[in-house]
């Protein structure tokens, strides 16, 4: 069977950025045009009853944070979009880090105001290992930010990547009187409080046309000539290889919250954004009109809705054709397993599907077959590379309050740990739990979710560790005897994996060298 016209009509992306560049508000204006919601909700608005869209845990709405990627998939212009919005805030770089693995190109949203910020850079490298094609957009424009010459070299500079702009501003903040377009030759007036609509392009033979002087001001509309000018003689016409190589970065400059510069930027996106791609497993790669099916889990959810104590596996279609009620073998585990409501989202909202195809992420009912990395596949026993666990940087113990709640504290943090939120280490010799994470508000979300949704009720208790690495050695003797000398160092993962804990830099360089014959590892492959 040849499914070419379904994966050609599939554009799967992530939205990235760094907190508060305005990445949940673009979702929202991106899930407007799709026609999938009528009304955009604020992140953060005592007024606003209506919340984001891509925002739906008790924790998120009160923040006004997104703390968790959220799935949503809707149609524009006969394509099938998939948008992944990632949390922006460090903490839960991980499971953005793993979200970037089941996507084929990504939308960096950059603040005018504040330019390239430091989670910005960490994810731009998460992206540069694996040549992700990036398209960027400059939000805030309607604010007194910075120059936007100045603004493209330091993103140049900052994030080592070529731009392209695609749209060019009329000044910024109060002065902010629109965007044109240098592609389709058109003018987009902004009107501040009002939304952008088709109806306000205005289209133009020449930049010469007194009409723009008219329209924005003779002084505005000569920089405006200037700029386009030196923009064309230096930047030609937009290079699609180079795009989709991840060498080159379209640019787009508007204001998600007026709804100013994004239509443009999706009208771009859907014509020159990569179809899914083949995949590297551990017995080749894969492409995606493969006849047989294959996927993985990217992403495990619990409770997404509270009243059902349920967990969704997060599964990226990656050949042939998903069916439901289809049996289909679960590598790990070796054994056949058919789902009977697989849904496609809108955040919270699910709709049961009867198919999906390379491109689409499907939820999976879960009663805890899954965890990330996990393969499903039409009878073959192979397995998706390059979705990595990283190492900690904050490590506490978790002390239980209540000693009555020992099994739901147990249940809990299996689920959580096995949802990707935090890694869960166990001395050895003893049945102290540590738990790692990359940021301390992941400490919060957890503490908070094992009361509400387990009622579990714990504290944290800090621990000196610098840093966790996984243990490998050929030599399993000088193993075991390195974990019985260092047992007050050392834990297991949840997958049973021995881990030493350092407790600084100098002490984690001394083991390496006096343990010529164990490796040490700062990243482990998931599907060990």
């Amino acid at each position: 069977m040849n499914y070419q016209t379904e994966i050609e009509r599939r554009k799967t992306f992530a939205i990235i950025s760094h907190p508060d560049a305005g990445k949940t508000t673009l979702t929202e204006k991106l899930l407007l045009f799709g026609g999938a919601i009528q009304t955009a909700g604020a992140v953060k608005s005592n007024k606003i009853k209506k919340h984001a869209t891509s925002d739906f845990m008790e924790i998120e709405k009160q923040r006004g944070i997104s703390v968790a990627t959220s799935v949503m998939t809707f149609e524009y212009n006969g394509f099938l979009i998939n948008l992944l919005d990632t949390p922006g805030h460090k903490d839960f770089a991980e499971d953005t880090y793993r979200t970037l693995t089941a996507v084929d190109s990504v939308v960096l949203v950059v603040d005018s105001v504040n330019g390239v910020e430091e989670q910005t850079r960490r994810l731009m490298e998460v992206c540069r290992m694996r040549d992700t094609p990036v398209i960027v957009f400059i939000n805030k424009m309607d604010r007194d930010g910075k120059n936007r010459f100045d603004l493209l070299e330091e993103i140049e500079k900052e994030l080592n990547i070529s731009l392209h702009p695609m749209t060019w501003p009329i000044n910024s903040g109060k002065d902010f009187k629109g965007v044109y377009n240098l592609v389709e030759k058109n003018l987009l007036l902004f009107t501040a409080g009002t939304k952008a609509d088709d109806e306000d392009a205005i289209h133009l033979s020449d930049l010469g046309d007194e009409f723009i002087d008219m329209k924005i001001g003779e002084r505005d509309a000569n920089q405006l000539r200037e700029d386009v000018e030196l923009i064309e003689a230096v930047h030609g016409d937009l290079n699609v290889a180079d795009y989709l190589t991840g060498k080159v970065a379209p640019v787009f400059f508007g204001s998600a919250v007026n709804n100013f510069g994004v239509q443009e930027m999706l009208n771009t996106f859907i014509q020159i954004a990569p179809t899914p791609k083949q995949r590297e497993t551990s017995s080749g790669a894969i492409a995606p009109n493969d006849d047989k099916f294959s996927g993985f889990v990217f992403k495990i959810h619990a409770n997404l809705d509270p009243r059902h104590r349920d967990r969704i596996a997060f599964l990226r279609v990656c050949s042939g054709k998903f069916e439901r009620n289809k049996y289909y073998h679960h590598v790990r585990l070796d054994k056949d397993i058919r789902f009977s409501n697989p849904y496609s989202f809108l955040a919270r909202s699910k709709d049961v599907i009867e198919d999906a195809y390379p491109g689409d992420v499907v939820g999976l009912f879960d009663t805890g077959n899954f965890k990330i990395g996990d393969t499903l596949t039409e009878g073959d026993n192979f397995y998706f590379l390059g979705i990595p666990t990283f190492s900690p940087e904050i490590f506490k113990e978790l002390v239980n309050k209540d000693p009555m709640k020992a099994k739901q504290l147990e249940k809990g943090i299996q689920q959580l740990t096995d949802e990707g939120v935090a890694q869960l280490f166990t001395q050895f010799g003893g049945s102290k739990k540590i738990i790692g994470c990359v940021g301390d508000l992941q400490f919060e979300v957890i503490q908070y979710r094992l009361l509400q949704e387990y009622g579990a009720s714990v504290e944290f208790r800090p621990l000196p560790f610098y840093k966790a690495c996984w243990l490998t050695s050929k030599d399993s003797k000088k193993l075991e005897d390195f974990l019985r000398f260092k047992q007050q160092n050392t834990a297991e993962d949840k997958d049973g994996q021995p881990v030493y804990l350092a407790q600084s830099e100098w002490f984690l360089n001394t083991e390496i060298t006096n343990n010529p014959d164990i490796t040490f590892h700062f990243t482990s492959e998931v599907h060990k």
